[in-house]
């Protein structure tokens, strides 16, 4: 017996559309980041992109338990002395939904050029429609 590993023109990259409101993030995350490292598929190699496309709509309603809202806090540093800069999980849900979501993502992504090769193919929305009905996807299934 062997192992079989598929080879980069068998793998098909399927097209799934995931509606955020009211689910928790860091679960929807997770199966976000099993779609897109294609963990769902009986041909998953861990080397290899085998993962399907994902298109998440109404990413500003997303939900979180406890106080995260006010808590949690998102950091970047300008690389200067004191440029250090804090906005909270509130906050950042009303300026910039989408980026909820795909930091919640890439940090359970692997953190190679796989890693982000995988990322780019999540598609976030902050409102109910995209722009890609041409790939006809389906709604995925939890």
């Amino acid at each position: 017996m062997r192992t079989y590993t598929p080879k980069a023109g068998e793998i098909q990259h399927d097209w799934y559309v995931i509606d955020a409101a009211g689910l928790t993030l860091g679960r929807l995350a997770s199966q976000i980041a099993s779609v897109l490292r294609g963990k769902h598929k009986p041909t998953y190699s861990p080397h290899m992109d085998c993962g399907d496309f994902v298109i998440v709509v109404n990413a500003h309603k997303i939900r979180v338990t406890g106080r995260k809202l006010d808590q949690k806090f998102y950091y970047r540093h300008s690389g200067y002395p004191g440029g250090l800069k804090a906005i909270s999980l509130r906050d950042q849900l009303d300026r910039h939904p989408d980026r909820v979501i795909q930091l919640a993502v890439r940090g359970m992504l692997p953190k190679n050029r796989l890693g982000r090769q995988m990322i780019k193919k999540l598609k976030i929305y902050a409102t109910p429609d995209h722009p890609h009905e041409a790939q006809q996807p389906k709604p995925f299934q939890f």
